[in-house]
C-alpha cells in the first residue's frame, strides 16, 4: 500500500528546523489539486532550486530518509521554477511502491489543512503556527487548532466465494471499489460498517472483522477496513446518489490488480486469492 515505503524511513516528529540545500519542498497550485514536479526525473524541488525569497516561504513538514521536508506555502501565489511543471496529484497515485506517492499525499493533506486553517474559527484572528507542535494558534483568543483526520471505514462484504464491489458515483476515480463511508459523532467503526452497509447496498451484516489500516492524505482521511458477511436477504438495494453500480462479484472473476497501493485494493486482492482472513496491515 501507499504507505509500505520501506526501505525508506518516514518520521513524523515535529522539529522545525532551518532549511538545509539538499532538503525536499513540497508546492502546490493554490487553484487546482496539483502538484510541482520536475520534467525530466518526477521529483519535487529542492531547496537549492529555489530563489532567496522563496525559501523566505517554507513551512516545515516531516523527516524522509533524513532529510527535512518542507511545504512551499505562500497564500495567493504558485512556486515557479525552470523545468519544473504542476502536474495533478493524481500522477502520485500511478505506482503504490513509489515514495513519492505517499509523502506527496501526506504533504497535500497537510498543505490542505493549512489553507482551510488562516483565520481563527472562534475569533476571526489570523492564527499562526504553533513552534512546539504541528497545530494554528489563535495569538487573539488562545484557539488551537490540529490537522483534521477523517476516520473512515472500508467494507469488504462477503458471502462465501462472493464479495459486493461498486463503483462511486460523481467522483474522478472510476476504478472498482468496496462499500464505503465516514464515521459519525458518537460512532464506533463498526457501527459505521454496519450503518454504510445498509445505507449503500441494503444489505445486513455481521461477523465484522478487522482487516487494516491506512493513511490517505488525498482526502485528509484515515481509513479503517473490515471484512464481514451478510446475514438475512441477499438481494441488493443499491443507494443511487453514491453508486454508479453495486453488485456482487465471484472470487474467480476478479482480475488480479498489480497495483496495490490502497486499502480498497489491497483488500480486494486478498479476498480473490481466499486471502481475507490474513491482516491487510503486515503486507
Amino acid at each position: 500500500m501507499i504507505q509500505n515505503i520501506r526501505p525508506h524511513i518516514y518520521h513524523n516528529e515535529y522539529r522545525p528546523a532551518p532549511p538545509e540545500e539538499e532538503d525536499l519542498v513540497f508546492a502546490f497550485s493554490e487553484t487546482d489539486r496539483k502538484i510541482l514536479l520536475s520534467q525530466d526525473e518526477k521529483r519535487v524541488p529542492r531547496v537549492r532550486d529555489l530563489k532567496t525569497e522563496d525559501r523566505e516561504c517554507l513551512r516545515f513538514l516531516f523527516f524522509l530518509d533524513g532529510r527535512n521536508c518542507f511545504l512551499f506555502r505562500e497564500p495567493g501565489k504558485d512556486l515557479q521554477i525552470p523545468g519544473f511543471f504542476y502536474d495533478g496529484i493524481k500522477t502520485l497515485r500511478r505506482d503504490g511502491s513509489d515514495v513519492l506517492g505517499f509523502a506527496g499525499s501526506t504533504a497535500w493533506h497537510l498543505a490542505t489543512w493549512y489553507r482551510r486553517n488562516t483565520f481563527c474559527g472562534a475569533c476571526g484572528a489570523k492564527l499562526v503556527p504553533g513552534s512546539r507542535e504541528r497545530c494554528m494558534i489563535c495569538p487573539s483568543c488562545g484557539n488551537v487548532v490540529y490537522p483534521m483526520i477523517a476516520p473512515a471505514v472500508i467494507i469488504g462484504i462477503t458471502d462465501g466465494d462472493k464479495i459486493v464491489m461498486t463503483r462511486y458515483r460523481g467522483r474522478e476515480y472510476r476504478g472498482r471499489a468496496l462499500v464505503a463511508g465516514f464515521c459519525e459523532i458518537g460512532e464506533e467503526a463498526e457501527d459505521t460498517v454496519r450503518r454504510e452497509a445498509k445505507e449503500e447496498t441494503g444489505l445486513s451484516v455481521t461477523n465484522i472483522r478487522y482487516a487494516g489500516s491506512q493513511p490517505w492524505g488525498f482526502d485528509s482521511n484515515l481509513l479503517l477496513g473490515f471484512f464481514c458477511d451478510v446475514t438475512g436477504d441477499r438481494t441488493i438495494v443499491r443507494e443511487e446518489d453514491e453508486l454508479s453500480a453495486c453488485e456482487w462479484v465471484r472470487r474467480e472473476d476478479i482480475t488480479e490488480d498489480p497495483n496495490l497501493m490502497s486499502l480498497t485494493a489491497t483488500m480486494i486482492e486478498r479476498f480473490r486469492e481466499h486471502r481475507e482472513c490474513e491482516a491487510v496491515k503486515e503486507d
